[in-house]
This record gives C-alpha cells, sequence and structure tokens, in this order.
C-alpha cells in the first residue's frame, strides 16, 4: 500500500516521498523492511530513541509527534491517534462494513457483550465480538490479553469478521482504552454504559478523568444505552450528545424498566416494561445482572431486534467463563468463581450470593500488585462485613510484595467482626476454603474469575482454579467425611 493512503486522516507528503509500504507498527521487535514505524510515548519508553535501529531494520517512514532525522518524517499532534487511523485504512477501514457496538462500563461490560452477542445470533444476526474473555472473528474463538486490542490488532479483527461474514460486532471498550485512542475514527451504530465505580485510578489519578475517559465513547455512537440508576452515570448524562436510551430497575419512566424482580442460585425471574410488560428470565442470579439484561435488551431492542425475541434469549444464555461460574463439584455446598476485583464488584457478587445461599458465605480474595491501592482497604471491609468468613491471598501481585498487598486489605478487614485468615498462597487458600466449608455453604473464589494464570514478580504462571478445585476433590476424598 502507497504511504499516501496509509495518511489518509493523518498528514501528506511529497510526491517523492510515497513509497510502498508492506508492514505497520509502533513496536520495534516487529520492524521489518518496508515499515511504516509509529513513534508511541509511552509511561516507561519512547518510541522516538527506537527511529535509528528501526531505519536499520528496514524501516521507511516514521510517525512522532516530534521531528525527527528520518528519510520521511511525518509530524502528527498524536501518534496514538494517529497509530488507529492508519491501522484502520491499512486494513481497508473495516470498521465501515461492520455495524459495532461498543460496551464500556466498570462492572459488566463482559457480560453484557456476551448477552448481545447471544440476542443476535438468536435472532439470525452473525456478530463477532472483542473482550476481556475472548475474541470471536465468525469463525473462530480466540483468548484475549487485552479488553480493547490495541488498534493494529483491532483493524485486524475488524476485518477478519467482515471477511467471514459478520454483519455486527460488539466490542468492550475499556477506560484505557478511550484515553488511548485505540479505537479513535470507529463509528458505533450503539453504545451501552453498564455502570461507573472507581478503578484504574492508579492510571486516570482521579474520578474526574476516569469519568471523561468512559464518556468518549458515545462521541461516535448513534445512540447511548445508559444504566441511570447509576449515580455516576446520570450526572453525567447532560455530557452524552448522542441520543439517550435508559435502563432502569428504580425509574418506571425509564424506556426500559425492571421490576418484581425475584433472584434464586438458578437465576433472576423479572418483568420487563417497555411498549409493554414482557415476562423474563435470565439464568445468572443477582440484580446486577438485571441491569446487564437491561442494557443488552436495550442495544438490540433499539437496533431493531423484536422485543419479545430479545426476552425470549434470555432464558436460553448459556453465561459466561468466571462470571458468578458455579464449579460443578457433587457436595453439598457450592463453589463460584468470579471475576470481581473492584468494590463494587465484590458487594454485588457477595450480596447476591447471600440471597441464596442457606448457611455461611466464605470468601477468597486479594487484591492485584501494581494497581490502584485505595480500593483494598475498601475491598477488605466489604467483604468482611458481608461474608461470615474471608481468605485473603494472592491475587495478581506482580511486582509488588505480596504482603504489603494483604496488609492493606486487613486494614479494611480488620475492623469487622468477620472471622478470617491470610493465606498468601492461592491454591492454598482455595485448599482450606474447601476444607472450611460446611452443608448449605457458598465458597466465593473471587478475584480472577477466567484468567487461569497468575502475574508475579517472576512472570506468569499457569494457574487454572476450576483445574484446582476439581484437584482437591479428587485428591483428599477424606476431607467431604465429615459432611
Amino acid at each position: 500500500m502507497l504511504l499516501s493512503a496509509l495518511l489518509k486522516g493523518v498528514g501528506e507528503i511529497s510526491p517523492s516521498q510515497d513509497v510502498e509500504i508492506e508492514n505497520v507498527t509502533d513496536k520495534l521487535s516487529e520492524v521489518k523492511k518496508k515499515t511504516l514505524f509509529v513513534c508511541i510515548d509511552g509511561d516507561s519508553f519512547d518510541g522516538n530513541d527506537f527511529i535509528p535501529y528501526a531505519v536499520l531494520k528496514g524501516a521507511l517512514a516514521v510517525v512522532s509527534e516530534k521531528r525527527t532525522k528520518a528519510k520521511i518524517s511525518i509530524k502528527v499532534e498524536s501518534a496514538r491517534k494517529a497509530l488507529a487511523v492508519i491501522a484502520a485504512n491499512f486494513y481497508g477501514n473495516p470498521a465501515s462494513r461492520l455495524k459495532i457496538i461498543g460496551i464500556t462500563g466498570t462492572n459488566g461490560k463482559t457480560t453484557t457483550s456476551f448477552l448481545i452477542r447471544h440476542i443476535l445470533e438468536y435472532s439470525g444476526k452473525k456478530c463477532g465480538l472483542t473482550g476481556t474473555v475472548e475474541k470471536f472473528t465468525g469463525a473462530k474463538t480466540l483468548s484475549s490479553t487485552l479488553t480493547t486490542p490495541e488498534p493494529l490488532e483491532l483493524q485486524r479483527t475488524f476485518c477478519e469478521m467482515a471477511e467471514n461474514g459478520c454483519e455486527y460486532c460488539v466490542s468492550e471498550i475499556s477506560s484505557q482504552a478511550l484515553s488511548q485512542n485505540r479505537a479513535e475514527g470507529v463509528q458505533f451504530c450503539a453504545s451501552a454504559i453498564t455502570n461507573i465505580t472507581p478503578e484504574h485510578l492508579n492510571y486516570h489519578l482521579n474520578m474526574e478523568n476516569y469519568i471523561s475517559a468512559k464518556l468518549r465513547l458515545f462521541e461516535n455512537s448513534e445512540f447511548a444505552v445508559l444504566n441511570v440508576d447509576d449515580k455516576n452515570i446520570f450526572e453525567n448524562k447532560d455530557k452524552i450528545a448522542c441520543r439517550q436510551v435508559t435502563v432502569s430497575i428504580k425509574d418506571r419512566i425509564a424506556d426500559y424498566y425492571a421490576q418484581n424482580i425475584v433472584s434464586t442460585s438458578g437465576g433472576v425471574e423479572f418483568e420487563l416494561l417497555k411498549d409493554k410488560f414482557y415476562k423474563a428470565f435470565i439464568p445468572l442470579p443477582g440484580i446486577y445482572n438485571v441491569y446487564n439484561a437491561l442494557c443488552a435488551v436495550a442495544v438490540c431492542s433499539e437496533l431493531g431486534i423484536d422485543t419479545r425475541i430479545c426476552v425470549d434469549a434470555l432464558k436460553k444464555f448459556n453465561g459466561v467463563e468466571g462470571r458468578c461460574e458455579k464449579v460443578p463439584i457433587n457436595r453439598d455446598f457450592t463453589v463460584i468463581i468470579d471475576y470481581a476485583h473492584t468494590p463494587d464488584g465484590l458487594q454485588n457478587i457477595i450480596s447476591s450470593t447471600r440471597g441464596f445461599t442457606e448457611n455461611r458465605i466464605i470468601s477468597v480474595f486479594g487484591c492485584g500488585g501494581d494497581r490502584d491501592k485505595s480500593k483494598r482497604a475498601v475491598m477488605g471491609k466489604i467483604a468482611g462485613e458481608l461474608s461470615d468468613a474471608v481468605i485473603v491471598t494472592d491475587d495478581n501481585p506482580r511486582t509488588e510484595n505480596p504482603v504489603r498487598i494483604i496488609c492493606d486489605i486487613l486494614k479494611g478487614l480488620s475492623d469487622t467482626k468477620c472471622h478470617y485468615a491470610v493465606v498468601s498462597d492461592r491454591k492454598d487458600a482455595i485448599g482450606l476454603a474447601l476444607k472450611i466449608a460446611e452443608k448449605g455453604d457458598t465458597v466465593l473464589i473471587l478475584g480472577k474469575g477466567h484468567e487461569k494464570y497468575q502475574i508475579t514478580a517472576n512472570g506468569k504462571i499457569p494457574f487454572d482454579e476450576k483445574k484446582i478445585i476439581q484437584e482437591f476433590i479428587k485428591q483428599d476424598e477424606k476431607i467431604w467425611s465429615s459432611h
């Protein structure tokens, strides 16, 4: 592809500079002959420092926010925005061949995204997916490394979806992705925001920045589905210029309203009011999943799918790996794995579990390292106030001292009356929870959900919680002999 075509919407070059480009990247390791190298200024590196080596490896042109000594150098105001537009040009602007639905929010993005895809496919539409758990390109399912892929991967994925006959794509869009312009230039046929509670403040620094990042999703959306029961969304809805569609379980005048909610271990029944009442059921427990279902139905219904079909699809939803997922153990207590890693997420899952737990709730959780420290004591207090027993353990400590993380959690937990223990080794913590579980108890293994690894100072190591639970069941039947 000619450089001039790649730079459409980014910048201009002289005819003598219009060389043939075969590769685009912002990573030095991916530079090869006939490459356009985009210099990103990151937190711990500056791509401009690598220009001489990139040219040596075969880069023909450089895009940068600075003036460089490269033979062909294109100066831009934002390299990240430029990369997103260039990536779209490189793959033939595949988003224009798809109807793309963007989902953001602190919690519930993944479940809502899966629900939307499920409803669309139930109605006969082919739909791709990008998100925290997986990517579906219309032909195959791939594991994800980021909630929202970086621009080149995102556009490549859109391209595969379009080539595989997808009509729709539902994409989780994180606040960091919005801040980094990963989806710059993508037009969303619909967008939704599930909720906004404190998260990623180590990155955004404060809630104002975090909320502003979330709201950027709606700058290129045809309409926005808003959970107006969420205080932060309600107070900022006037900042959203596109058409607004509201969902609520408190405000009857919302466009999509749920009432008479009954939650059990098998799911939630409720009545959905749009133009008339619909009896609905979603096989996921917890009132927070009613919000997820409302957002999904609102998106699909506003896109033209009959509301009755949307509601019928809900009852046949198979759930999402690691989201309130019940692990089969054939015992007289219940084990649930969930991705809850924020104060709001922790409160939602434990509170919902209380509604169907006959005896005690035993919560196993930790907090990630090198992330927002302010939420640790808050999560400790929530777990202590809502659980009958808590086992504090590691959860992706990364490069941070795991002991320090646990101490931060205990600042909140120790003020509660809850029985608790500290078991730093997560496998041992799970084993202890299973050992002390009694008839009618619910054991909640929280924080990692679908993840099958631990990130420590030594790197990423395999860690599949479902397999670990099953191993404990098989290895020591004596554990259950007293039940």
